[in-house]
């Protein structure tokens, strides 16, 4: 009895194992889920392209940019060659051709691409040297061109990163470094000395400019020559119509914004008008300011840098009329003939300030 139940349980024991040894069935794979994904609407044709702001689509880009800003400068340039000869023609090859190995030479030791093509360190170049005075040494043309681009906007990091334009950091550089050559003003060759201040004798007049004459021998210069350029002063700033002529050409290819010379020019008009207006025997015309000095060449072409303006639209207004009552205050009450230089500086400045405070609010944000 005892030998059949062992045997029984061999038995159940080897069928059990037999049991365990079979495969078991596979469980079936879950189905995929849907991606909700494919339920968005996708345009026939064309991939969805998911990019972080901001959301522009434009077919301009920094080189065009540049280099049709270097082409409006053509007249100013036209200008300077007439005015002053061949002089001119070598100072602003020399400032430009330095800006442009300053670039390549830094490029190349931060091992960064080489950025000549996109028409920055030319336009650096070449502003800088419209702003000198036709008498400047070449080799201060060379300095100032090295320190605009090193100090002005390599040391920043490159193109977009600088916090003042390039161009005026380095006329800013060479007006502290030397401040008599920065002053020595000559006539253009074409001048005429009497139209140039009606009964003045042309002693007085030998090698001044109109807001020079204006600020330390009160003497007031006529309209006509200050719009025509045949009267002293830097390369480029000298005719205003060769300058109004290349600004316009910015403002309808729509790569200045209009606001900014506006606001620039209008205040200074409204300002420099008010004063007129209380004592025309000691204060110039609204004119006169538009028409003298660097007024032009800074409203049209420097503080309109894209990277050192504002970038809100109430922000550009606040930067141009800061601009334009700091360039009176210094042209009536300050100790130097012209302010321009320092006006956009200052409010280069206070642009990340003036972007922090006048951005829009986002959708939803409560105020502070």
């Amino acid at each position: 009895m005892s030998e059949r139940m062992e045997k029984n349980e061999k038995t159940t024991s080897d069928q059990s194992a037999e049991v365990s040894e079979k495969p078991k069935k596979e469980a079936p794979a879950p189905k995929p889920k849907k991606d909700p994904r494919d339920r968005l609407y996708k345009p026939k044709g064309r991939p969805l392209t998911m990019a972080s702001s901001p959301y522009s689509q434009t077919k301009d880009n920094v080189p065009k940019i540049m280099w049709c800003v270097s082409l409006a400068l053509t007249p100013a340039v036209i200008g300077a060659v007439v005015f002053f000869g061949l002089k001119a023609v070598f100072m602003i090859s020399t400032s430009i051709l330095a800006a442009m190995v300053t670039e390549l030479v830094i490029t190349r030791i931060r091992k960064q691409p080489d950025t000549l093509d996109d028409g920055s360190a030319f336009l650096t170049g070449l502003l800088l040297a419209l702003t000198l005075p036709p008498t400047f040494p070449v080799s201060g043309c060379v300095l100032g061109s090295i320190f605009a681009i090193a100090i002005g906007k390599q040391i920043f990091g490159g193109l977009g990163c600088n916090i003042f334009n390039p161009a005026l950091l380095g006329r800013a550089f060479l007006q502290a470094s030397f401040p008599v050559k920065m002053t020595t003003w000559v006539l253009p060759r074409y001048a005429d000395m009497n139209a140039y201040t009606g009964a003045v004798s042309p002693d007085a007049i030998t090698g001044a400019t109109p807001l020079g004459l204006l600020k330390y021998e009160k003497i007031f210069t006529h309209l006509k020559p200050l719009l025509i350029g045949n009267v002293g002063g830097s390369l480029g700033e000298t005719s205003a119509l060769a300058l109004l002529a290349g600004g316009i050409f910015l403002l309808i290819l729509r790569h200045a914004d209009w606001r900014i010379p506006v606001g620039f020019l209008g205040s200074v008009a409204v300002f420099g008008g008010i004063f007129w207006m209380v004592d025309p025997a000691t204060y110039p015309s609204p004119l006169f300011h538009l028409l003298s000095g660097g007024l032009l060449l800074g409203a049209f072409f420097m503080a309109t840098d894209m990277v050192t303006s504002p970038i809100t639209i109430k922000g550009t207004w606040i930067y141009s009329v800061g601009a334009g009552l700091i360039l009176v205050i210094i042209r009536l009450f300050g100790g130097l003939p012209e302010g321009v230089m320092y006006s956009i500086l200052l409010m280069n400045g206070l642009t990340p300030l003036i972007n922090r405070f006048t951005r829009p609010k986002f959708f939803g944000e409560a105020r502070a």
